[in-house]
Parts: C-alpha cells; structure tokens; sequence
C-alpha cells in the first residue's frame, strides 16, 4: 500500500506537466517555418499558448479564438488548426507551445538559422572555379546532422561538410538546393546559381550552298542579362574568319570580320564583314551573323569570342560548308559525250550523311535516283533530255541540310553540224564577197589610171572651130 502511493505521487507531475523533447528545425532567412501545436487524446476545453525567447506570441483557445501579441518580437505568424506558421522566418531561437488542459503538454522546437552562399557570387564565367557553402548554425554538440546537396536536375551531390567545390558547367545553371538531414527531419535551403556562356548550336558544322542564306548563330541564353555580362568585366567582342585549308583566302589567314563597341549604344564595327550582317536583335543577347547569298569561299571556320578581365574567354565556332556540283568537262557539252557530276564541300562527307541527284524532268535518269547515291555521279553519254538543272540535296538522317544546283546546257550533234555548215558556208559566202569586191576595187584603179595616161598632150588644144 505504501508503495502504491508513491507511485501515484510520483505519477501525478507526470500528468500535470508533459513536456517533449526538443526538436531542432533548419531554416533559411525568409523561409516559411511550420511548428506542430502538441496533442493530446480528447483535446476539449484548452488553452494554447506560443512563446519565443520566454515572451509570449500568440494563443488559441477551444472555441477558435485566437490573439497575437504585439510585444518586441513584432513578426507576421498565423494558425493553421493549433499549429504556428511563421511565413517569413527573421529571428531564430527557441519557440515553446504549451497546451493548458488538466494539466500542461509542452512541444519546443529550436529553430536554427541555415546559411547558404556562393564564392565568388553569382553570376560566374563557364569554366571558372566556384564553392556552394552550407553552413547551419549547429545547436549544440550532440547533434548528429547529414549535409548534402541537390543540383539544379534534383540529382544528389556529396559535399565535404556542406561545402562543394565546383567547375562551372551549363548543368551547373540554376538552383541549388542544400539539404540538411537531422534526427531523421530534412531541412532545406536554396540558392541559385548563374553561369553565363554561350548558347550551343544545334551543330557546331553547318551546310549551306550557293543558292541558300546563311545564319552563323552565336548568342547568350535568355536567362543572363546583359547588365551580368558587365558585371564580370567585359572587354571585348569579336568575330573572326579562318578560311578553309586549300582556299585561295587560306594565306592570309584569320581575318577579323566585326568588332562590338561597348560603350552606349552597343554596336558592331566591321573589319571585313566579306559581306556578312549582324542580326538587330543585340540588346537581347544574340551576337549572330547572316547573309543572303553564300559564296563558294565563304566555307570556312566562324568564331564568336567574349573577353572578360582576369582573363575570361567564351568562343564558339561555326564550321560552315558550302556544297557545290561540278561538272567535268562543263556544263556546254553535246550529246553523247561523257560527264562526271560532282556534288562535295571540297572534302569527303562524314559517314552519317548521304546525297541525292535529282536530274531534270526530260531526263533518261529517273527523278529521284535510289538512295545512298554517290556524291560523284559518271553519265557516260548525256542526251539533250539531260540539259537543264541538276540538283543535288545533303540529307542526314531524315532531315535535309541544304542543296545545290548546276545548268547543264546540251546541244545534239546534227544541231552542232548544221552549225558548222552553217557557218562554214557563211564564211566561204563572206570571203567570196571579200574577194569580188577586192577584184572590183583593183579594176577600179587601173581603169583611172588607164584614162590618164591617154589625156596626157604638151601642147593641147582648146576646143572650137579653125581656120585654113
């Protein structure tokens, strides 16, 4: 019996005064913080209150009613059921609810300001060296806590004790998320992370033709702005030219086309654009080139570079082929005689693209001919039905990259003999005049000469009637 009292004695504060544990909460400055009111079965008839660093900050009651004190900590909370919720986190500390029924249940919560930076700050250059630092403020040494980190794909990435060192990628573009694991509750905290550089092309090769316009693209993507350009100290643009091996431009070597002024208003100055215009669209980070006629020794490397101080460089190079047909021996030919068409970029094509020959309507060769044709196609005896345009298309894959065309000018033999006797006879009726009136002249002249000779007398006499 004696013992049993002391066990009611001892069970009585037990009921009186519940208190929980202290549970620790990460957050970052202007998070949202949610604190769970504490339970108990068959909660009627309570009082609710909330503190933080011992004044009181908000109470609840059974029949919904709800205040907020105004006291020093002066920041915006609200409820949801019993639970605070503190939208834009200022102050840290230790937030106490305390739930008045027959009794008191206790919850605290230590809330724990979460510090998230980047060295150097946002934005960084493509390439450059760059450390996300995760740096919880750690309230007290019994706490076990987990960091790592979740790139901008929501993959996981280890950290050495919430710091990770990085080589700025294009993946490394967007927001990081630190993620700090503690008694089995994930805190998080994010940062974003800009990296500028140069928006991919499609392909770093293309192909173009004569009878096609071009674009050489070169641009920042949509997200960097250029005031950020500015901010890691630009200090030049430029677009260079390096012709292809084998061109009669190649001896010179790199030719610079334009060169971008960086003062207000921003503007290209040409060098030797060779033709070439930049798009209107500078201000909105496009740095590209067009033009509307390509020509044969426009084949070549295009590089699109961006200084910056301390040595920053972003470049990107266009290789551009032209595809052109040639025809052996030319494109007057008669029919019968033997041609070689050739459609190339001045090299072999790369495995994975193909060609197509499309002759004209008139054609004894069947417009398309099969796939995979050669890029060099022998006809060993053209008719007349083969004059007109040739057309040979590039294709990879399903897609066609460019084309190009030839004039083919083919005259049938008995035209080109009626042509030759034509004008042999022509010639021979020419020469014949020729000859006639060089006769007639010579008869002329001797004619003249003969009627002078007769007139010559020493003592001639006037015309009239005489005397004897």
């Amino acid at each position: 019996m004696k013992s049993l009292i002391q066990s009611v004695l001892i069970l009585i504060p037990v009921l009186l005064s519940t208190r929980g544990a202290e549970e620790v909460i990460y957050a970052q400055l202007g998070a949202t913080v949610f604190l769970k009111a504490p339970e108990v079965a068959n909660s009627h008839n309570y009082y609710l209150y909330w503190y933080f660093g011992g004044a009181e900050i908000a109470w609840r009651n059974t029949l919904g009613g709800t205040g907020f004190s105004s006291g020093k900590w002066n920041f915006t909370r609200s409820f949801s059921g019993d639970s605070l919720t503190i939208p834009d986190i200022k102050h840290f500390g230790t937030f106490v609810g305390k739930l008045m029924k027959n009794g008191e249940v206790t919850v605290t919560y230590k809330v724990v300001k979460l510090n998230v930076n980047m060295i150097p700050p946002s934005p960084v250059l493509l390439g450059e060296s760059l450390s996300l630092i995760c740096n919880p403020e750690t309230p007290g040494r019994d706490t076990k806590q987990e960091i790592h980190w979740l790139n901008p794909q929501g993959e996981k990435v280890k950290s050495n004790k919430g710091q990770l060192n990085l080589k700025a990628t294009e993946q490394h573009n967007g927001q990081w998320t630190c993620v700090v694991t503690n008694n089995n509750r994930e805190s998080k905290a994010k940062i974003s992370v800009v990296v500028v550089y140069l928006s991919p092309a499609a392909s770093s090769t293309q192909y173009t033709s004569k009878s096609w316009p071009l674009t050489i693209p070169c641009s920042i993507p949509s997200h960097i702005s250029w005031d950020q350009i500015k901010s890691k100290g630009i200090q030049q643009v430029h677009w260079d030219f390096i012709p292809s091996p084998g061109s009669i431009l190649n001896s010179s070597g790199p030719q610079r086309l334009f060169s971008l002024s960086l003062e207000e208003p921003l503007a290209w100055k040409p060098d030797q654009h060779r033709g070439l215009t930049p798009v209107s669209t500078l201000k909105n980070g496009n740095l590209s080139l067009t033009r509307n006629r390509v020509k044969e020794e426009d084949s070549g490397d295009y590089k699109c570079t961006l200084k910056f101080r301390n040595g920053g460089t972003l470049s990107r190079t266009v290789h551009v082929n032209v595809l052109q047909i040639t025809s052996s021996p030319g494109t007057d030919l008669i029919s019968g005689q033997q041609v070689n068409l050739s459609c190339s970029v001045g090299r072999p094509l790369p495995s994975d693209l193909r060609v197509k020959w499309f002759p004209p309507e008139q054609s004894s060769l069947p417009p398309p001919l099969p796939d995979h044709h050669p890029a060099h196609l022998p006809i060993p005896a053209v008719g007349t039905g083969d004059s007109g345009k040739w057309k040979c298309e590039l294709w990879q894959n399903d897609k066609r990259l460019t084309s190009a065309v030839i004039m083919l000018k083919i005259e049938s033999k008995q035209s080109v003999w009626m042509t030759v006797i034509i004008c042999s006879v022509t010639a021979i009726v020419v020469l014949l005049l020729i000859l006639v009136l060089v006769l007639y002249r010579r008869r002329q002249r001797k004619m003249r000469h003969l009627r002078h000779r007769l007139c010559q007398c020493k003592n001639p006499k006037p015309k009239g009637f005489y005397r004897t």
